[in-house]
């Protein structure tokens, strides 16, 4: 999007760079990365970047602190994963947004969605660093935040995992985490905080505290850094040793109920520039006549599953009774073609990452490029130059 510095990239780029940093990637990780890293990062100018990160402020901000909001939202917490001692606001956070493009040529950013869940907080530094190393990219770039720099995001971000505990005592809770597509995220989180990554199903209770197995030894596990999706627990078929909605003498780096709180299902209640029009089907008594404008979501989904683009109308009827409270209407947001490459325009989605201290505090942003119907995967099957990438900026 900053022309000079695209052109400059597509001229230097080749394949056996790009390889290198796939390799270099993997080592740093200490885990192969198995979800598609993009052959480029993407050059956004400092005025867009800033607006989203104000933007993702904003409209976090104006849900929380919303006392009809929060009492509203308890509908989406399902009681068997509703946890004890909630905090009044989510500790990470993560706000999506697609690139419009206006009739006089402004691009404008627009809500894609947003989540109280961590992200991929540890890996997305590396990945800038790696892109920088690589590629020789021009000093004078950040992709950090306004205000912030790599010594002061590790800080925040190890407080934000540590709290006030020991390293022993804290640890990285998934399902299965040896097989999940995020293993290099836990691998650097693991190492940036001397954390332990522990397997949901083998965590131990005793009366009402929690345990990891430290070879022969039990440790008391005293702080949660949470990555269980709700729905990938529920379709693992894990038997942990305690439930969420358990009352356990444990802190929570990042509050489960959060994930229900601050979702799709806060879409139809913001008011703000930058969000399109969304609406909870069971509210829709009148299809609109033009629904390739429109996207249909379920609620209490992660990573595009179940979203449909442009549904059919025959899609939308078949969800009946008390089952359309959990759906949305969301007017579609027209993603334009903004990053020249190789391939052709592509397409970009960017993910604001914030830490919650006393109020939201962006620090780092997270890119996806596609050329598919959607940005999952799913929907960008064998192309190239497109997946996971990053935004730098001129500081």
């Amino acid at each position: 999007m900053i022309k000079e510095l695209r052109t400059d990239f597509n001229r230097q780029w080749n394949v056996s760079r790009y390889r290198r940093l796939l390799d270099r990637l993997d080592s740093r990780c200490g885990a192969h990365i198995s979800f598609r890293v993009c052959e480029t990062p993407v050059f956004m100018p400092p005025d867009i970047i800033r607006l989203m990160e104000q933007s993702g402020r904003e409209i976090m901000e104006q849900l929380v602190g919303n006392a009809d909001y929060r009492a509203a939202s308890e509908r989406a917490i399902p009681a068997r994963f509703k946890t004890p001692r909630e905090d009044p606001h989510p500790l990470f956070a993560a706000v999506d947004f697609g690139i419009e493009e206006k009739p006089d040529g402004r691009l404008a950013p627009r809500l894609i969605e947003l989540q109280g869940f961590p992200s991929l907080y540890a890996y997305q530094p590396v990945l800038c660093q790696e892109y920088g190393a690589v590629y020789d990219l021009p000093s004078g770039l950040s992709q950090y935040a306004e205000g912030m720099d790599a010594d002061r995001y590790e800080m925040l971000f190890r407080t934000a995992v540590l709290g006030t505990r020991a390293p022993e005592n804290v640890i990285l809770m998934e399902i299965d985490p040896l097989q999940q597509k995020t293993l290099p995220d836990f691998r650097l989180t693991g190492k940036l905080c001397g954390i332990a990554i522990v397997n949901v199903r083998d965590i131990v209770r005793k009366g009402n505290r929690l345990y990891y197995k430290k070879g022969a030894t039990l440790i008391p596990i005293d702080r949660i850094y949470n990555r269980v999706i709700p729905e990938d627990l529920k379709k693992s078929g894990a038997r942990p040793a305690f439930k969420m909605s358990d009352d356990i003498d444990v802190e929570w780096a990042g509050h489960p109920n959060w994930f229900f709180r601050m979702s799709k299902f806060s879409l139809p209640f913001i008011n703000h520039p930058t969000v399109p029009k969304s609406v909870f089907l069971s509210n829709v008594d009148t299809l609109p006549v033009e629904l390739r404008d429109w996207v249909l979501k379920p609620l209490f989904s992660f990573a595009g599953s179940g979203v449909l683009v442009a549904p059919a109308r025959f899609d939308i009827e078949s969800i009946t009774g008390p089952r359309r409270r959990d759906y949305i209407l969301q007017e579609r947001v027209q993603y334009a073609g903004v990053v020249d490459t190789p391939a052709g325009p592509t397409k970009v989605e960017v993910r604001i990452l914030y830490l919650w201290h006393d109020n939201p505090v962006p620090v780092l942003n997270l890119v996806r490029l596609g050329r598919g119907a959607m940005m999952g995967v799913d929907h960008n099957k064998n192309m190239d130059w497109v997946g996971s990438s990053a935004g730098f900026w001129p500081a």
